[in-house]
């Protein structure tokens, strides 16, 4: 499928994801025309899918280490896991999303992108299996509803990476006692792509006691 104007890729993503830029640019092509048909991205959205969709996931991907196991809770439309397993074939990535219409977009892109380290689960997360290095979610819940959906999916010693936004200290503050009793420590924000988005990504990081 080609990848109309509106969603040519921007400079900037040349430096985020080098030779994995043809596999995102067909991911984009599938989120401009099937996701917007199924409901999963708003029309509107098209024209800024690189900068706030793509880039804004895609820039702490190199953070991930080699062969860590990766879930993305809430996954919707592969944001950011999907972004994610094509940016870094070599990490192992598990999209949670319980609608079904939404699971069956992810087997197709995954089919359609030949992705051999992702898998689809279609559940919640508390009937997700097993545990993972890095959980992950972008624009779910609050804080103190996704510290008890992910930390148990993560093993010790891994790390819960959720995608916040500006009030991600204040809602770490009011998290403390919820990240404390599901096993959480060292809560912190951490920010990415300030020379590469318009919009800097923030992400609030937890670890899972050992």
């Amino acid at each position: 499928m080609g990848v109309s104007r509106e969603t040519s890729h921007p400079a900037a993503a040349e430096g985020v994801f080098g030779e994995r830029l043809p596999t995102m640019s067909a991911y984009v092509g599938l989120l401009a025309d099937q996701g917007v048909l199924r409901g999963l991205i708003g029309p509107r959205e098209v024209p800024r899918l690189w900068d706030r969709h793509i880039l804004n996931c895609g820039v702490m991907a190199r953070d991930l280490v080699s062969g860590a196991t990766v879930a993305d809770i809430g996954s919707g439309a592969g944001l950011p896991g999907l972004v994610w397993a094509i940016a870094r074939p070599d990490v192992d990535v598990t999209l949670i999303e319980p609608l079904l219409r939404r699971t069956t977009f992810l087997s197709e892109v995954v089919e359609d992108l030949d992705l051999s380290n992702v898998t689809v689960f279609r559940g919640r997360a508390d009937e997700a299996p097993g545990q993972y290095d890095v959980v992950t979610s972008r624009a779910v819940a609050g804080l103190d509803k996704l510290v008890r959906w992910s930390l148990p999916l993560v093993r010790p010693g891994g790390t819960m990476w959720a995608i916040k936004g500006s009030s991600a200290q204040r809602e770490i503050d009011e998290a403390l006692s919820t990240i404390r009793a599901a096993g959480g420590t060292n809560p912190r924000v951490k920010s990415y792509g300030e020379d590469v988005v318009e919009t800097p990504t923030t992400m609030v990081m937890i670890d899972k006691v050992g």
